[in-house]
């Protein structure tokens, strides 16, 4: 019994100190000052820093807008953390492509279209609609929701409107998971995009006038072999 007892005490301080390890191993994404490393796709929508955060504000007649880092990432994990204005659609686009001209792809039996500068692929959904899908995976630009959170009601209720949440992403193979606020959201099997950027919508507003804000800070990534 008592060897057993030895025995769990170890493979618990081995774990942990195999998550502390793994932890360490976090870099910034983005440097709490200027926006080198990335650059913006898509549509007009205006980003800057601000108080070590970058603030995507939406303009009027403006289709959806994307900060993307110019470095694309295949298995990784990423974590951020983001408050949106609660009449705005946002989200983390991850493994996403773009290219300078039209370009075609098919999936499946289906062929999609994308114009030039046309973001398209994973994003982790930022949602503070009464629909609460935040968390959830939409393959923007072309097959819509692969894994929404209609069933998911502990996820659906983790997001806290108009303040900061939290995102965990984990990209490894053709899995990808999602976490908002440590609480389980997304849990996808898909290998369509292996690799590609990760950018920071804008949604489109129409002709509406008045601004409204996303922000995220404390972007960091740890890069997986």
């Amino acid at each position: 019994m008592r060897f057993a007892s030895f025995l769990l005490v170890g493979l618990f301080l081995c774990s942990f100190v195999s998550v502390t390890q793994a932890e360490d191993k976090f870099t910034p994404l983005f440097d709490g000052k200027t926006l080198d490393g990335f650059e913006q796709h898509g549509g007009k929508a205006k980003y800057r820093v601000e108080n070590g955060e970058i603030v995507g504000t939406s303009v009027p007649n403006t289709s959806n807008s994307f900060l993307c880092t110019t470095k694309q990432y295949g298995d990784f994990i990423l974590e951020v953390e983001f408050k949106v204005d609660p009449e705005l659609n946002s989200g983390v686009q991850i493994r996403s492509e773009v290219s300078p001209e039209a370009t075609e792809a098919k999936i499946g039996e289906k062929t999609y279209k994308f114009a030039a500068d046309r973001v398209h692929g994973y994003q982790v959904e930022i949602d503070p609609s009464p629909r609460a899908y935040s968390g959830g995976i939409y393959d923007e630009g072309r097959r819509g929701w692969l894994a929404d959170l209609k069933n998911n009601e502990p996820a659906r209720k983790a997001f806290k409107a108009g303040e900061w949440n939290k995102f965990r992403i984990e990209c490894r193979g053709d899995s990808i998971k999602t976490w908002i606020n440590g609480v389980p959201a997304a849990d996808l099997k898909d290998s369509v995009t292996p690799k590609g950027h990760i950018c920071l919508q804008v949604h489109g507003v129409g002709k509406r006038e008045e601004p409204l804000e996303v922000r995220w800070r404390n972007l960091q990534i740890q890069e997986l072999d």
